[in-house]
């Protein structure tokens, strides 16, 4: 059974940081693309970054140069570190296999002061 869980999240100030973490379980995720996306409230969700097997990285331009996306494929675990963080980063983020319909429950983030 496939299962993506993410943590991490919580209440941060504008300007701080946070590391959010996927533990994956249930298939081959050193050979798997793994996304993070997040949804602010009363919004549809929103692609936030992608890791590839070997390591090649995308960002959405909201988040690049802020955001690093990385990945353990010896722990099946991929990562979010979040700098910088603004109000408008307030969302819950979600980890997900690329092309796939697997989701975590997500971790909720909130920037505010």
């Amino acid at each position: 059974e496939v299962q993506l869980v993410e943590s991490g999240g919580g209440l941060v100030q504008p300007g701080g940081s946070l590391r959010l973490s996927c533990a994956a379980s249930g298939f081959t995720f050193s050979s798997s693309i793994m996304s993070w996306v997040r949804q602010a409230p009363g919004k549809e969700r929103e692609f936030v970054a992608r890791i590839s097997s070997a390591g090649p990285t995308i960002y959405a331009d909201s988040v690049k140069v802020r955001f690093t996306i990385s990945r353990d494929n010896a722990e099946n675990t991929v990562y979010l570190q979040m700098n910088s963080l603004k109000p408008e980063d307030t969302a819950v983020y979600y980890c997900n296999i690329l092309g796939t319909s697997y989701w975590g429950k997500g971790t909720l983030v909130t920037v505010s002061s």
